[in-house]
């Protein structure tokens, strides 16, 4: 009698594991973040952790790719390295993980040049001497994940840049 519930158990086992390749065929997930979505959806967590073993072994779901294509995503989509960095760190990704994403991110980017596009673009037509639009737009870049230094220096640019372009007596 013990044999028979061997058959359901093999059936679970491989109902987790379509589970999880179906949600990875759609987007890269984390290690954490599909255990979560698998035990969400009934599936008993000592067979969640065996797939994810499984997945991981068979090189299906990596934490390293899910950090790197998540952080060149969001670098790509205007964010800064400070809110990369809590993403990443939602996701349940060690703080090494992170730090390699973001620095892969960075060897992309220029956060100085990101940063004054999105600004140039947020600013259309405002006067950038104003100290509310300044503050306005400190904000946002702030929000968007780029440090106080970068934000200080896009500000500075922007300003001699104006200047540079009004035309002389």
């Amino acid at each position: 009698m013990a044999d028979a519930g061997e058959p359901g158990r093999h059936a679970r086992r491989s109902s987790v594991l379509a589970r999880a390749v179906a949600l990875l065929s759609r987007r890269e997930h984390s290690a954490q973040e599909l255990r979560r979505k698998l035990i969400e959806r009934g599936f008993e967590p000592a067979e969640v952790d065996a797939t994810l073993r499984r997945l991981q072994g068979n090189g299906l779901q990596d934490d390293a790719r899910f950090a790197e294509a998540l952080a060149r995503s969001r670098a790509n989509r205007g964010r800064g390295p400070l809110q990369l960095r809590a993403e990443l760190a939602q996701h349940g990704l060690a703080e090494g993980l992170a730090a390699e994403a973001i620095e892969r991110a960075e060897s992309d980017q220029d956060w100085v040049s990101r940063a004054l596009e999105l600004a140039q673009r947020r600013l259309r037509g405002a006067n950038p001497k104003d100290p509310r639009e300044q503050r306005r737009l400190a904000d946002f870049l702030l929000r968007r994940g780029f440090p106080s230094t970068i934000v200080r220096s896009v500000l500075a640019r922007i300003g001699s840049d104006l200047e540079l372009e009004e035309p002389g007596p």
